[in-house]
């Protein structure tokens, strides 16, 4: 049963009990991410969630682990563009204790000007790691191509110069404006207990402002064409994209099914087509990535940098196949069941039950039952994919990026055309 209730503070909690199960997971999910900061303080969402884990008025950083760790927990957090998200997994029995640890972290951050130096250091080595990640920076230079001077182009991390800028007045300004009533949803799922729960967090968040920065923001237009970087690697790696439907978009789910018929599982059409029949790419997968007012159909693979034409090509027919002619009823079949299957998987745990809750509550303002969902999947028909693949594949909006050693390499942007 999920319960939801709203405190004076504008703060939302929302609870679901699973009575057959010992654990809880307590998450307290901030609706600001990195697509709400300015340019000049890129980085600083993500920063601040670091920095929250520093130690507070009450509690050192060792004191913070040690005490999850004693109570034999799990203790997270992470930045995303629309978000952020700090969550705890214990025991039923140990919910009190760890709602005090997470809401310390939240109310009552330090910011030590001497922590503050040292996890700049963490973080510019972070932002090293993603260029040292081929697969996650080519990704990463697509978004940024993509989506540029749009928000959502922009790094989660932020980029060296604007977190080396960062300092003590200036995250407590952030934390100050952000971190209140008005931003944040509770989400609890597990052997709880509403009216505990919500004594719980009376205590711990009752007193946070209810100030909400009211924030004005555009639709991110895309732009197409094509990007190559050369890298020294081992093999090129390649994103392709066009532009997709915003979370709460009534054809989401029909997005779902197109996106398993094209890469999405081990017998869609770029697997088959590029790995197993003619093997040349060992990882390639399609996705969608949805935000409040936009998103992104991508395609990535790896492969030889002599295969990157012929395989892009591939990538380019598959594409217009899929705009010109139906999916055939089994591929319909086959991509609604492994949707359907995948749902109910992903909801049999307490953790993955907690984001849901709050995810819905976010981007929904109200919770979908599974059976609205599973039946809001069968519903999708062959004339729907089609419909939609031709709205979304359109003649010139196709975005790529191709990363590796790249010398030599003869791709045009009339590749990508789309006739």
């Amino acid at each position: 049963m999920i319960i939801r209730e709203q405190f004076d503070n504008g703060l939302r909690l929302l609870t679901e009990s699973m009575p057959d199960v010992r654990s809880v997971s307590f998450g307290a999910w901030l609706t600001r991410g990195s697509r709400h900061e300015s340019a000049a303080r890129s980085g600083i969402a993500h920063f601040v969630e670091h920095m929250l884990f520093k130690g507070t008025a009450r509690r050192t950083a060792e004191d913070i682990a040690q005490e999850i760790d004693s109570l034999g927990g799990q203790l997270d957090a992470f930045t995303a563009k629309e978000c952020a998200s700090y969550y705890v997994k214990v025991l039923d029995d140990h919910l009190p204790r760890a709602v005090d640890v997470l809401a310390d972290l939240l109310v009552h951050p330090a910011f030590d000007p001497g922590d503050i130096e040292r996890e700049k250091k963490v973080v510019l080595e972070e932002i090293k790691m993603v260029e040292d990640t081929p697969d996650d920076l080519v990704h990463e230079l697509f978004t940024q191509r993509f989506w540029s001077g749009h928000p959502l182009g922009r790094p989660i991390l932020g980029v060296p110069e604007t977190v080396t800028d960062l300092d003590a007045a200036t995250l407590r300004d952030y934390f100050g404006r952000v971190y209140t009533g008005g931003n944040l949803v509770i989400a609890a799922a597990g052997h709880v207990d509403h009216a505990a729960v919500r004594d719980l967090v009376t205590s711990a968040f009752g007193d946070l402002p209810s100030n909400v920065e009211e924030i004005t923001s555009t639709a991110p237009a895309s732009s197409p064409g094509l990007l190559i970087r050369d890298k020294p690697l081992e093999q090129c790696h390649v994103c392709l994209g066009v532009s997709g439907y915003p979370q709460a978009h009534v054809d989401r789910y029909i997005c779902y099914v197109l996106n398993i018929v094209l890469g999405g599982t081990m017998s869609s059409r770029l697997f088959q087509n590029i790995r197993e029949k003619r093997g040349l790419a060992y990882a390639v997968s399609s996705g969608f990535v949805s935000y409040r007012d936009g998103g992104a159909l991508t395609i990535y693979a790896g492969c030889d940098a002599d295969s990157v034409v012929e395989v892009v090509d591939l990538i380019m027919a598959e594409l217009q196949q899929l705009r010109d002619a139906p999916i055939t009823s089994a591929e319909l079949v086959r991509a609604r069941d492994h949707l359907k299957g995948s749902l109910v998987l992903s909801l049999e745990s307490t953790s993955s039950r907690m984001s849901h809750l709050a995810r819905q509550e976010m981007y929904y303002g109200r919770q979908f039952t599974l059976d609205e969902t599973l039946q809001a999947v069968e519903q999708v028909t062959v004339d729907d994919v089609h419909r939609v693949a031709k709205e979304l594949l359109v003649p010139g909006t196709v975005a790529a990026t191709v990363l590796g050693p790249v010398d030599g390499l003869a791709l045009s942007e009339q590749q990508l055309a789309l006739t």
